[in-house]
C-alpha cells in the first residue's frame, strides 16, 4: 500500500538488456507527485525499455521498479497489471493510430468500442480532450492520415489524458517535428499539467521541447548509469 512519502515512481540499481550496446542502466530515479522531469541520455530502444520497465510490461533482471510504494515484481495477474496502468498516460509514436478512422474515433477508442457511431457522451469528452491539447474541434472529422506531424502527436497527447492518470511518460514524441512545433507541443503539455496537476517524465533530445517544458532536467550515463542533472549549457547545445 501507497504511503504519503512514497514516490509515485522509483528505478533502484536496474539492469536490463535490450539490443543496445549495453544494457540500460539507472542507478537512482525517483519521481513524486508533481514532478516535471525531463531525461535526456537515451536514445529510441533505451526509452522504449525504460517505458517497459516503468509500466511493468518488463521486468529488471537486476534492480527494483516499484510504482505508488508496490514492487512491479510483485503484480502477478492481469488484473493488477492493467489497474497499475491507470496511473500513467503514454505519449509515444509507438502507440498505434488508426490512420483511416477520424480524429474523433481515434480519440474515443480508450472510452469505448463503440465508435460507429461514437456515442454522445463520448463525443463531449473526445471534444473537450481535444481543446486540451490544442486540436481544433474541425479536425476531429478528419482522418488521422492527413493530419500534420505536430497533429499527430497532439492525438497522441490527448490519448494519453483519456484514463486521467497522475504521470505523463513521454517517449521521444518530438523526433518528427520541426523546433517551432516542439516547442509549441512544450507548451501545451505545461498548461494542461498545469490544470490537471500531473507530473510528467520526458525521455527526450530535443532542446526546444526540453525548453518549453522547463521543469528538471537530467542527464542519464549510459556507462554508469547514473543520473545527474542538466547543466545550462548542456540544455542549449543539444
Amino acid at each position: 500500500m501507497m504511503t504519503p512519502t512514497d514516490p509515485l515512481i522509483r528505478l533502484t540499481d536496474v539492469r536490463k538488456a535490450y539490443g543496445g550496446l549495453r544494457p540500460l542502466r539507472i542507478n537512482a530515479l525517483s519521481i513524486s507527485a508533481g514532478d516535471r522531469v525531463t531525461l535526456r541520455g537515451l536514445d529510441a530502444m533505451a526509452a522504449e525499455m525504460c517505458v517497459l520497465l516503468i509500466t511493468g510490461a518488463a521486468l529488471p533482471e537486476t534492480g527494483a521498479v516499484t510504482i505508488a510504494g508496490r514492487d512491479t515484481a510483485a503484480i502477478t495477474t492481469d488484473t493488477d497489471w492493467l489497474s497499475s496502468l491507470d496511473l500513467f498516460g503514454m505519449v509515444t509514436r509507438r502507440a498505434v493510430l488508426l490512420d483511416t478512422l477520424t480524429v474523433e474515433a481515434n480519440l474515443a477508442l480508450p472510452l469505448t468500442l463503440s465508435i460507429d457511431p461514437v456515442p454522445e457522451e463520448v463525443r463531449r469528452v473526445v471534444a473537450a480532450l481535444a481543446d486540451e491539447v490544442g486540436l481544433g474541434r474541425e479536425r476531429l472529422s478528419a482522418a488521422v492520415q492527413s493530419l500534420s506531424a505536430v497533429d499527430r502527436a497532439r492525438v497522441h497527447l490527448a490519448r494519453a489524458l483519456a484514463s486521467s492518470p497522475q504521470v505523463l511518460l513521454i517517449e521521444h514524441i518530438t523526433a518528427s517535428l520541426s523546433p517551432g512545433d516542439a516547442a509549441d507541443l512544450g507548451r501545451t503539455v505545461v498548461s494542461l499539467a498545469d490544470d490537471r496537476k500531473l507530473a510528467w517524465v520526458a525521455l527526450s533530445e530535443d532542446a526546444h521541447f526540453a525548453g518549453a517544458l522547463g521543469g528538471t532536467g537530467l542527464r542519464l550515463d549510459p556507462a554508469t548509469g547514473e543520473v545527474h542533472p542538466a547543466g545550462s549549457q548542456e540544455w542549449t547545445t543539444w
